[in-house]
């Protein structure tokens, strides 16, 4: 039963990095290369686990005793195909004396899980597995974090550039931060509305789907309020401004935006102190819990240590 779930969990991997790679290959996706490099990595990795689970180690054994490496030889291929850029960023954070993080963890635990596969000659499908799901997870968060980048790209778009103002009877652009209250700005058709305002003339429609999502145009006349980082389409429009350049609401929004990754909530704060500790100390303690005990029935107890495959402490 255990082994057709794991079966299954590593044939829906595989099927999911297929659909990915194929929609990957549509401009539209905006999936990297890298991203595309990894979904491969983990379709190769999947599918060399599943033939290897499916041959067993029945098919190693007819070799011989070179079976058993020529098994694990494979197993690490493998192991090497999806996790080797964790082991390389493991190996950085040792070297730049940032150990304890999660490509460390990761490290630990996975090779951990191997060498107890070979000291007892058993199965390294978990360790394996482990690495794999990880690496699908941190996909899904690559894929994510690249799409919410470049939602924000595109919505950096609305940030106007400039403000036209009519100075005997010609425009001139000026920056938006110089615009004053009550001033009268001039749109033209295809220009970013750069203030918030009030239209005291002409009539037009409006694109506001970068600040709203609506993909209908809303169409203004005088007397309207409309707000900064709309696109005039069509007519003409003067405004009256009624806030200044940084209370518009393309500045406020601009501003959430572009310090939102600098701001961290409490919970966040919280979970990167307790990490500091809890990270270290997991490791500690399951060294201890695994040099201690048979450490105390060497010299203490006077006790064999319990390392042997099998060993059950009776």
């Amino acid at each position: 039963m255990q082994e057709m779930i794991e079966s299954g969990l590593l044939i829906v991997v595989a099927v999911l990095s297929i659909i990915l790679l194929l929609i990957g290959q549509r401009p539209s996706s905006g999936m990297t290369k890298k991203q595309k490099i990894m979904l491969g990595r983990i379709l190769t990795a999947t599918l060399l686990l599943l033939a290897l689970q499916t041959l067993g180690s029945t098919v190693f054994d007819q070799l011989g005793a070179a079976g058993r490496w020529v098994r694990l030889a494979l197993y690490l291929v493998d192991y090497l195909i999806i996790g080797y850029d964790i082991l390389r960023k493991a190996y950085k954070g040792i070297r730049n004396g940032q150990v304890f993080d999660e490509n460390f963890l990761m490290a630990v635990a996975t090779i951990g899980a191997l060498a107890l596969a070979v000291y007892e000659n058993g199965d390294y499908l978990e360790s394996i597995a482990v690495m794999l799901f990880y690496q699908v997870g941190e996909w899904f968060q690559s894929y994510a974090v690249g799409k919410s980048r470049r939602n924000i790209s595109e919505l950096m778009d609305i940030r106007p550039d400039y403000a036209n103002i009519e100075r005997d009877g010609k425009l001139e652009q000026v920056d938006p931060d110089e615009v004053g209250i009550g001033t009268i700005i001039v749109v033209q058709p295809g220009e970013k509305v750069p203030i918030d305002g009030t239209v005291v003339q002409g009539e037009s429609t409006l694109n506001t789907a970068a600040l709203t999502g609506e993909s209908l145009p809303r169409e203004v006349k005088t007397g309207d309020e409309i707000i900064s980082g709309c696109i005039n389409m069509t007519g003409l429009l003067h405004i009256q401004t009624t806030k200044e350049f940084g209370e518009s609401t393309v500045s406020k929004i601009l501003d959430l935006v572009e310090n939102a990754s600098s701001r961290k909530s409490k919970s966040e704060d919280f979970i990167s102190r307790f990490a500091k500790i809890y990270t270290p100390a997991v490791c500690y303690a399951a060294l201890a819990l695994a040099v201690l005990p048979p450490l105390v029935r060497m010299f203490a107890l006077g006790l064999p240590a319990g390392w042997e495959p099998g060993y059950t402490g009776r």
